[in-house]
């Protein structure tokens, strides 16, 4: 796999985790106003949005695992952090709206 194309599945990875990182932070925002009835249907769009990140990296590992050399670079690499963070963020999130929650009852 070429640079160009690992890169293009880098920049999927980026545009999928970073749309669900945007709504898990405007998810925390609402959830320290109390507003928690958006909570489940955003969830499931951030669920949705991480796991096309992760089919776009399991494109890549199921690539190399075939045998065939990958060129990585940068914009894959940044692809992964955006990724790993997010998936990070959404658990914290989730704990701290479990939070807002229990305070707010």
């Amino acid at each position: 796999m070429k640079k160009d194309e690992v890169a293009m599945i880098g920049f999927e990875i980026v545009a999928y985790s970073g749309d669900a990182r945007s709504k898990l932070l405007t998810l925390l925002k609402e959830a320290k106003l109390g507003n928690f009835t958006e909570v489940q249907p955003t969830i499931e769009i951030v669920d949705d949005l991480l796991k096309k990140a992760h089919e776009s990296q399991t494109k890549m590992l199921a690539t190399e695992a075939g045998g065939e050399e990958v060129e990585l670079g940068f914009i894959f690499v940044h692809g992964q952090d955006h990724l790993m963070t997010t998936l990070l963020l959404r658990d914290v999130v989730m704990d701290m709206i479990e939070l807002y929650q229990r305070t707010n009852v």
